[in-house]
């Protein structure tokens, strides 16, 4: 009987899963603006989902009704081709979440393995150091410009453009935060009984880094969508075909005093979005760091 209840007072235990879901919940209740820009994250990535199940083809043409303003059949209007504004939008922002993650995802990636590489070996560091500060020293935006009219214009190459402009930065973050820790105690003391290199990186290092990167990654992604609608807007982005908010401002701005809802609908969005993810990043810094938080700010 004894044992009977000693097994199912275990059975009861939870596990480890629930346990962080339990201390992401806590850490999110505390945390009031980090959790509304996962909310509002969470809503943007529903209603791209949603335009690609219920709303019509982004590319469907409608001519008779074009140029319509927002109406109950139209809620967002129509452009000058009659197609829907609204899907149109909400479709568009299915490029730059997708834009923005897998950009987000290369850089930090790469990111980090440069930069661990540079701030332990030495002899790598002065070589790599000045690649990337060389790929620095052109502007993100003339980089993917150039980048985009070599390989030509699709989702594909975006990501590719802007993650070779945001890898330097965010090597640089890596690398600034390796060469603390490296100088550490415990990281001497692991060296001095022998572990290995990639052991070290992987043990003692990384989780050290977790919190600077994190935030970078932030700011990437904000940046990755800014430039991705920017290249789009300049007509080196994504295809005229695919919509996405960059094209639509582009298309919008001829029309711009007899249909303003064609640039007013997908600027709010970018800016709304950008918003959320910057602010985002500053609680994620401030949370993470909380000596950021008390410092004063001018």
């Amino acid at each position: 009987m004894a044992m009977t209840e000693i097994t199912g007072h275990a059975n009861r235990r939870p596990s480890r899963a629930m346990r962080r879901f339990r201390a992401l919940g806590q850490f999110l209740r505390g945390q009031p603006v980090i959790l509304a820009g996962v909310t509002v994250l969470a809503c943007f990535v529903m209603l791209a989902i949603a335009a690609a199940l219920f709303l019509p083809d982004p590319a469907r043409l409608n001519p008779i009704v074009r140029l319509r303003p927002p109406s109950l059949d139209h809620w967002f209007g129509t452009d000058q081709l009659g197609r829907s504004t609204l899907s149109r939008t909400l479709n568009g922002t299915t490029v730059s979440l997708t834009v923005g993650a897998l950009v987000t995802i290369v850089t930090t990636v790469f990111g980090l393995v440069i930069g661990l590489v540079s701030g332990f070996t030495r002899w790598l560091d002065g070589i790599v150091m000045r690649l990337m500060d060389g790929v620095m020293a052109i502007p993100g935006i003339l980089l993917a410009i150039a980048l985009m009219s070599l390989f030509g214009s699709s989702v594909q190459n975006v990501i590719v453009a802007i993650s070779i402009a945001e890898i330097p930065r965010m090597a640089r973050v890596v690398r600034s935060s390796v060469l603390v820790i490296r100088e550490q105690l415990f990281v001497e003391a692991a060296v001095t009984n022998g572990t290995r290199l990639t052991r070290l990186l992987a043990r003692h290092v990384l989780p050290n880094v977790a919190a600077p990167v994190i935030v970078q990654a932030t700011y990437v992604f904000a940046s990755a969508m800014i430039v991705e609608s920017v290249l789009s807007f300049l007509g080196a982005g994504t295809p005229p075909t695919i919509p996405s908010w960059g094209n639509m401002l582009a298309d919008g701005r001829q029309y711009l005093q007899r249909a303003p809802w064609l640039v007013a609908f997908p600027g709010v969005a970018l800016a709304l979005l950008v918003l959320t993810v910057n602010v985002l990043g500053d609680a994620l810094r401030d949370a993470l760091d909380p000596r950021l938080a008390r410092r004063p700010r001018n």
